[in-house]
């Protein structure tokens, strides 16, 4: 935090940030509040939401009182559990990527590794509990999920503008593009995710990766 910053907060949130002891606390609160959701995602992993707030601290290792002072029950857990699952994946994505020649080909990556994820062999939390998780949170709290499909948004945001800079796409509002490329894979993600007949992911994701490289400007059947 800048000298700026720190300067606009109350004198007391001030103090407290210069205490070695507030500073422990806080981060031993962070250190159980990672506990807590590795272990909310064990669970779901082996029984979908059905687990109760007791079975969460034991399997955490915390106390009852740990898990509500730091959070306000089952569903902001989830909301946790959601958007370090999607901040995990765009890491993910984007070391993978890394080496990849051009910001076209490593949208292409980050469009057609998202769909990949309704494989339904892949290990970990399946695509119908994050698809009904999502929907049932966002009624719930719209802004906070929001916030956390903010990732992937910006993931695509950073390298439409460096396509789009290199002449390799034509966008001219890459924020706004990157919003309707995440909607457009969100909704894809979770149509199938329900599907009566598991999908042929690959080429759901290629199908995906060729309307929107045209949409934003890419000739057809490009990289």
């Amino acid at each position: 935090m800048s000298a700026a910053a720190a300067s606009s907060l109350p004198w007391a949130e001030r103090a407290a940030d210069r205490s070695p002891a507030v500073q422990r606390s806080r981060a031993r609160q962070m250190e159980q509040a990672t506990q807590i959701v590795e272990a909310a995602r064990r669970l779901i992993t082996e029984r979908g939401e059905r687990f109760t707030t007791q079975e969460l601290v034991k399997e955490a290792g915390v106390a009852l009182q740990t898990f509500y002072r730091i959070f306000a029950g089952k569903d902001q857990l989830l909301l946790a559990v959601l958007e370090n699952m999607i901040a995990e994946s765009c890491v993910a994505y984007e070391e993978a990527a890394a080496g990849l020649p051009d910001p076209v080909a490593r949208l292409r990556y980050y469009v057609t590794a998202t769909i990949t994820g309704l494989d339904a062999a892949a290990p970990g939390i399946g695509p119908r509990f994050v698809t009904a998780e999502h929907w049932r949170l966002h009624e719930l709290f719209p802004d906070e999920m929001t916030h956390a499909t903010q990732h992937f948004t910006d993931l695509v945001a950073r390298q439409l503008e460096l396509a789009t800079a290199e002449g390799l796409l034509a966008s001219d509002d890459p924020q706004r593009d990157a919003w309707f490329v995440t909607k457009l894979v969100m909704a894809v993600f979770h149509h199938y995710a329900f599907a009566d007949s598991p999908p042929d992911a690959r080429a759901v994701g290629d199908d995906l990766w060729d309307f929107c490289h045209r949409a934003l400007g890419g000739a057809k059947d490009g990289l």
